[in-house]
């Protein structure tokens, strides 16, 4: 079925509103210039950048593999040089996360994104010839990027979809402007320090629902990415283009009593508060068996957690989330408070009148499953802790919290059998066993990092083969040589 212009435009409103496009960028900053110097790829209207990267995608096109592979090592040597500015640009524009994590995160993305080797071609032949699949690129990408992880997302998914042949749009989060198009500048700076064009990544000086609006209808754009909540992917979803979504998780985590509880705990606490708990794979709420539970509170304490009753955890409920009311059915509901979301703990405590230390990193409470903390995706450094009995009730309560998202999930176990049966109901794209939850981007491990963990549409890990499509070329009966 065609899709029409208006319902393009309802669409794309839908997506601006959880985008929350009312949102202006720090004053402190230029979403146009840094410190004089003028930023590369950054458009007053979508249209004009669409035009931009269109005509850089022409070059890319023409250039060898070996060529793009050389702009992708020059965008990992700016990300690395340039990673603190743009963690400590990320803090102060939304207020959210710590500058060193989000360096962390800058060096993680130069190092372990992966770049044309990604790329492979596949071949089959036999009796009746050689036939050919080759990874070819999709053209323009229009994409999404978050508020949460801004400059680190616009930089991986711009290796990828390079690596990939691709040039790309940007319409980035309304509170990141400045952020995002930094790592834009980065992206072309880089390109043309590599011998290739400037323009490959664009951006709109300012993200409204207009400039989004464009960016879905325009034809010249041939597949979208989001990075970003439930109602932002099924907008892009239904705009009629290929689209890739990397929705909302809430990831529970399981602690049996065969785990080593003393690791488990500085693991859990390292995970939970790592940039203050905005990556969307981190540790939002633990099913701890009773035997341990008690154990397992006390070595999260002393590793810096800061444990608060639960008349103080509802108060604390109050404050950070908001209650919304369905005028036609009269029904409750809950969100998450932008206010609130990626501070840091003290400022939890200092809101129940609570005074401590910069060694305190998260708030921890004991709750029952019910608890709002557990069945909301709180991206805040506050981590409620449910006793259950057995592992039954552990995965039946932590599937129930995970809400189908198959995102990310986490335990802590000795025993097989309780790690496969948690893996096998939970169904999430990242499982990570006895580790911090940032393993599960190879954080500490192995495998390949991404910051756009695509769920809803089933690429899981994004990277460079994602942004492609396969195209096959047949030689019926001939160049088959055995």
């Amino acid at each position: 079925m065609e899709i029409t212009p208006n319902q393009i435009d309802q669409i794309v409103a839908n997506v601006m509103a959880q985008l929350g496009g009312s949102a202006a960028p720090a004053a402190s900053y230029d979403s146009t210039q840094y410190s004089g110097r003028k930023y590369i790829g950054i458009y007053a209207t979508m249209t004009e950048a669409i035009d931009a990267v269109a005509d850089a995608y022409k070059v890319l096109r023409s250039m060898t593999v070996d060529q793009r592979e050389k702009i992708i090592e020059k965008i990992r040597e700016f990300t690395r040089a340039e990673a603190e500015i743009m963690a400590k640009m990320g803090v102060e524009e939304t207020g959210m996360g710590k500058v060193e994590h989000k360096t962390l995160k800058h060096h993680l993305v130069a190092d372990k994104t992966p770049g044309t080797e990604d790329i492979q071609t596949e071949a089959m032949s036999g009796d009746g010839g050689l036939t050919l699949l080759e990874m070819a690129p999709f053209g323009i990408i229009g994409a999404i990027s978050p508020s949460t992880n801004p400059s680190e997302t616009v930089l991986c998914n711009s290796m990828g979809m390079i690596a990939g042949a691709n040039a790309v749009v940007f319409n980035p989060h309304p509170s990141a402007i400045c952020t995002s198009n930094y790592a834009v500048d980065l992206v072309n700076r880089a390109s043309l320090a590599a011998g290739g064009p400037a323009n490959l990544c664009c951006s709109v000086v300012k993200p409204t629902m207009q400039s989004a609006d464009d960016m879905v209808k325009d034809p010249r754009v041939k597949m979208l990415v989001c990075t970003g909540g439930p109602g932002v992917v099924r907008a892009m979803l239904s705009s009629g283009k290929k689209a890739i979504g990397a929705g909302a998780g809430n990831p529970p985590v399981i602690v049996d009593d065969t785990a080593d509880i003393r690791k488990a705990a500085k693991d859990i606490i390292d995970g939970c508060t790592f940039d203050n708990n905005l990556p969307c794979i981190a540790e939002k709420e633990v099913f701890a068996f009773s035997n341990i539970a008690d154990e397992l509170m006390y070595y999260m304490q002393q590793n810096g957690a800061y444990f608060i009753s639960g008349e103080m955890a509802d108060r604390l409920a109050k404050i950070v989330l908001v209650e919304k009311k369905n005028e036609k059915t009269g029904k409750i509901s809950y969100s998450v408070s932008r206010d609130w979301v990626g501070r840091d703990a003290k400022k939890f405590l200092a809101a129940l009148d609570i005074e401590v230390g910069d060694d305190v990193r998260c708030v921890i409470c004991e709750t029952d499953e019910n608890h709002l903390f557990v069945q909301t995706e709180l991206m805040m450094p506050i981590l409620p802790i449910v006793r259950v009995n057995n592992i039954d009730e552990a995965v039946r309560m932590a599937v129930r919290a995970e809400h189908g998202n198959r995102h990310t999930a986490h335990m802590h176990s000795k025993n097989i059998d309780n790690l496969t049966k948690f893996a096998r109901a939970v169904e999430t794209t990242i499982f990570v066993k006895n580790a911090p939850s940032y393993a599960g981007i190879g954080f500490g491990s192995e495998g390949h990092t991404t910051f756009t963990i695509a769920g809803p549409t089933g690429e899981g890990l994004t990277s460079a083969r994602s942004f492609t499509r396969k195209r096959r070329c047949v030689m019926s009966d001939s160049f088959n040589i055995v």
